[in-house]
C-alpha cells in the first residue's frame, strides 16, 4: 500500500493502518494484458486555480496479444488527446464507475511487443467527490501545498501496486515552491502543453528521475523548511511546515535509528536517500514512495510519532524494493511492514511495548476474519476488510512464524527473502520456499492453516494437580482445549508456583491436547500462550474487534450500523469504557447531547480501559456543557480533565484552551471523535 488509509480517529491512530471509505473498487479487477514499463510525465501545476495540465508518455509491453489497454485515471481529469507513436489519434472511452479509461489501439500488439502511448489531459484537483477511493482525497492542488499521490490516479496507472515502473517526472510550480518525490532532482525547462493556463508569476521546473523499477508516482509541492542530516550515512531531508520546524531534528534522529535498524535486520536498501515531508490533514495520515515518507500534520507531534514513522520507513524494504506479485500476495507489503514496525518497537521500547503492538495486530487480524488471507484479492483494495487482513493478519502470521522457527532462523529467512527478491515482485510461495529451506522442514501445515483458513482458537485448560512423594514436588496433568478441529501449533504453557516458574512447549493438535508438567513448588496459576505468540480469540479481542468495526462504519457514515457494533461490544463487557466512549461520540455527532453526556458518564464509571477515556470524557462533557450554555459545569469538567495529568493526543492543551474560552462547535463539525 502506498498510503495508510484514513484512520479511525483513535488514539491508536499512530498505528497507521485501518480504514478507507469502502465503495466500488477503484482498481479494475480484470486481468491486465500489459505492463507499463516507463513514464515520461510533464505536469504544470496552477495552485491558485487548483489545476493540473499534463502530458504523459507511457511505454507499455504486451504480456499477451491485445488491442485494448485499460488504465486508471482520476475522473476529474479530462483527456484532450491520446496518440500512438506515429501521432495517430486513439479512441479513449471513460468509465467513471471505476475511474478507468479504455484505449483502443490502431493495431493488435503481439506478446512482448512494446509501444508508447501519449496522453494529454487537464483538470481541477481539490475534492474527494470523484476520488478513485470515494470520500478520500488523494490528490489536491492548492496555494499552500500540492500533493499528487500514486493512489490518486493523477497519471494513467496500470495494475496499481503490482506493476513496477521507472519514471522521469517534470513538474512546473510557482517559483516559491519546491517539488519533492522519488529520484534524482534537477532543474528543467517548463514544457509547452496545449491548454495550460498562462503563468501569473515566475515558475520553476523540477525534474525527478527514478531509474529503478518500483512505484515512484507520488509528488508533493509547497513551501517547506529543509532540515538536512547525513548521520549514519543516511542522506536525509525533513521537509516540515513552519509550525513543526522545531520538531524536524527529533524526527530526523528517530528516522536515522529506524533506517539503520532495518539495514541491520534485512540488508542495504537500493538507496540511502530518505525524504520525510509534511502533508495536510485533509488527506491520508501517511504515505510512502521510493525515498519518500509523507506524514500528515496531525501525525507530527511533540512526542515523536516513532511507530507511524517506523511503519512507513519499513516500506522502503517491503513495497519499494520487494513488492507483491498480486493482490493475494499484498501482505508481503502491508504485513511485512507492520511486523517490521513491531520489531522496531520491541528494540526501542521493550517487550511490554511489543505485547501492546501484538494485541493491536490481533484485533485487526480478527476484526474482519471472514475471507482467507490467500483470497484477499477478492476484496476492495481500500476496504477495512482488505486493510485488516493484509496488514494485521499478515503481521501476526510473521509473528507466529517467528515463534515456530525461532528468532535466529526467522531473521535469516527475512534477510534471505529480501536479498533474493530485491527489485522484484514476489509471491507468498516464494517466501514459503525460502522459509522452508532455512528452517529445514516443510511448513505446509502452518501456511495452509493461517493463509487458507479463517478463525483463531480460543484456549481453555482443564487439569489436575498431584503431589509427588519423597518431597519431589508436584505434577500437573491436564489438557489444552480449543475449538478448531484442524488446528496445529506449538503452544507455550506457563505454570506459576510458590517457587520457580515452569514453562513447557506443548504441540497442540486438534481440539484436545494432553500435557504433563512437574514442578517443585505448588502450582498457583496456569497460563496458555502468556507471551502472545499466537493469534487467538478471547472476550477482550472480540470486544476490541467489534469496536474497530464500529469505528470503520462511523468513517463510512453508517452511524446506525456503528451503534449496533458498539452495543454488541457492550454485550461482551458492559463496563467497557471504550465502547461507552464510542457510543457517546456518535450521539455527540448527532447533537443528541443528553444521550452523549450519559454515555460519557458511563465511560467514566467503566473499567477505565484505555486510560485516555477518562481525560477525554471530561473534555467532551465540558464541550457539551459549553454548547448547552452551562459554563460553570463546563469549566468544572475541564479542571477534572487537567487533574488526570493525562496528555494523550494533546488533552491538556485542549482542556486549558477551553478553560480560557468556551467551546463552540463549528458548523458541520465532526469533532468529538478521538
Amino acid at each position: 500500500m502506498f498510503f495508510a488509509p484514513r484512520p479511525l480517529r483513535t488514539f491508536a491512530a499512530t498505528l497507521l493502518f485501518i480504514s478507507a471509505i469502502a465503495g466500488l473498487s477503484a482498481r479494475a479487477a480484470e486481468k491486465t494484458h500489459f505492463r507499463a514499463d516507463d513514464y515520461q510525465i510533464d505536469a504544470i501545476l496552477s495552485p491558485h486555480d487548483h489545476k493540473i495540465t499534463a502530458r504523459v508518455k507511457v511505454k507499455i509491453t504486451a504480456t499477451e496479444e491485445m488491442n485494448i489497454a485499460t488504465f486508471q485515471l482520476h475522473n476529474d481529469l479530462r483527456l484532450t488527446k491520446v496518440v500512438d507513436e506515429a501521432g495517430k489519434a486513439l479512441t479513449a472511452d471513460r468509465n467513471p464507475q471505476d475511474s478507468s479509461v479504455r484505449i483502443t489501439l490502431n493495431s493488435t500488439m503481439a506478446k512482448d511487443q512494446s509501444a508508447t502511448l501519449t496522453f494529454e489531459y487537464s483538470g481541477v484537483l481539490d475534492s474527494a467527490d470523484d476520488s478513485p477511493v470515494p470520500g478520500l482525497k488523494l490528490s489536491a492542488i492548492n496555494d499552500d501545498t500540492c500533493y499528487l499521490l500514486y493512489a490518486g490516479d493523477w497519471f494513467p496507472v496500470n495494475n496499481y501496486g503490482v506493476n513496477r515502473f521507472t519514471s522521469t517526472i517534470s513538474v512546473t510550480v510557482p517559483a516559491h515552491m519546491i517539488v519533492i518525490g522519488s529520484g534524482t532532482v534537477s532543474e528543467g525547462k517548463e514544457p509547452v502543453i496545449k491548454g495550460a493556463p498562462p503563468s501569473t508569476g515566475p515558475t520553476k521546473t523540477f525534474v525527478l528521475k527514478y531509474d529503478k523499477a518500483s512505484f515512484p508516482g507520488t509528488i508533493i509541492a509547497g513551501s517547506f523548511g529543509d532540515y538536512y542530516s547525513t548521520d549514519a550515512g543516511v542522506d536525509l531531508h525533513v521537509y516540515f511546515k513552519p509550525l513543526h520546524k522545531d520538531l524536524a531534528s527529533a524526527y530526523a534522529e528517530t528516522a536515522v535509528k529506524e533506517f539503520t535498524y532495518y539495514i541491520t535486520a534485512y540488508g542495504v536498501p537500493p538507496s540511502n536517500v530518505l525524504r520525510i515531508v509534511e502533508i495536510p490533514d485533509d488527506t491520508v495520515p501517511s504515505a510512502w514512495a521510493p525515498q519518500l515518507v509523507a506524514l500528515s500534520s496531525r501525525g507530527i507531534t511533540p512526542k515523536t510519532n516513532y511507530r507511524l514513522l517506523a511503519n512507513n520507513i519499513a516500506h522502503q524494504w517491503w513495497g519499494v524494493t520487494v513488492s507483491p506479485a498480486s493482490r493475494n500476495d499484498w501482505w508481503i507489503e502491508g504485513g511485512f511492514s507492520r511486523y517490521s514496525e513491531a520489531r522496531y518497537i520491541e528494540t526501542a521500547a521493550g517487550q511490554g511495548a511489543l505485547q501492546e503492538a501484538v494485541k493491536d495486530m490481533s484485533v485487526g487480524a480478527l476484526a474482519y476474519d471472514t475471507v482467507p488471507l490467500s483470497s484477499a484479492g477478492k476484496l476492495d483494495l481500500f476496504s477495512p476488510e482488505f486493510q485488516s487482513l493484509v496488514t494485521d493478519k499478515g503481521a501476526m502470521i510473521l509473528h507466529m512464524l517467528r515463534w515456530v522457527v525461532g528468532d535466529q532462523k526467522f531473521d535469516q529467512c527475512m534477510r534471505d527473502f529480501y536479498t533474493q527478491y530485491q527489485g522484484k515482485s514476489a509471491t507468498v510461495d516464494d517466501f514459503r520456499e525460502i522459509v522452508e529451506k532455512d528452517y529445514g522442514q516443510k511448513l505446509t501445515w502452518f501456511f495452509s492453516q493461517w493463509l487458507d483458513s479463517t478463525g483463531a482458537p480460543e484456549f481453555k485448560t482443564k487439569y489436575t494437580i498431584y503431589r509427588l512423594g519423597n518431597n519431589k514436588g508436584f505434577r500437573v496433568v491436564g489438557q489444552i482445549a480449543q475449538d478448531l478441529d484442524l488446528f496445529r501449533m506449538p503452544v507455550e504453557l506457563k505454570i506459576d508456583t510458590d517457587g520457580k516458574t515452569e514453562t513447557k512447549r506443548v504441540d497442540v493438535t486438534g481440539t484436545d491436547s494432553p500435557f504433563s508438567v512437574d514442578t517443585f513448588g505448588r502450582p498457583r496459576r496456569i497460563s496458555i500462550d502468556p507471551q502472545n505468540w499466537l493469534l487467538k480469540n478471547s472476550p477482550d479481542i472480540r470486544l476490541r474487534a467489534g469496536i474497530q468495526r464500529g469505528q470503520a462504519l462511523v468513517q463510512q457514515g453508517d452511524l446506525a450500523g456503528a451503534l449496533s457494533e458498539f452495543n454488541k461490544a457492550l454485550d461482551i463487557n458492559k463496563n467497557s469504557s471504550l465502547a461507552h466512549y464510542r457510543i457517546a461520540e456518535i450521539f455527540f455527532l448527532q447533537h443528541n447531547y443528553q444521550a452523549s453526556a450519559n454515555a460519557y458518564r458511563d465511560s467514566l464509571n467503566g473499567d477505565g480501559d484505555p486510560r485516555w477515556t477518562e481525560v477525554w470524557s471530561h473534555i467532551q462533557l465540558g464541550k457539551i456543557f459549553d454548547t448547552t450554555g452551562q459554563r460553570e459545569r463546563a469549566t468544572n469538567e475541564y479542571r477534572q480533565a487537567l487533574q488526570t495529568n493525562d496528555n494523550t493526543a494533546g488533552a491538556m492543551d485542549e482542556a486549558r484552551r477551553y478553560l480560557q474560552k468556551p467551546y463552540e462547535a463549528p458548523k458541520g463539525s465532526t469533532e468529538g471523535q478521538q
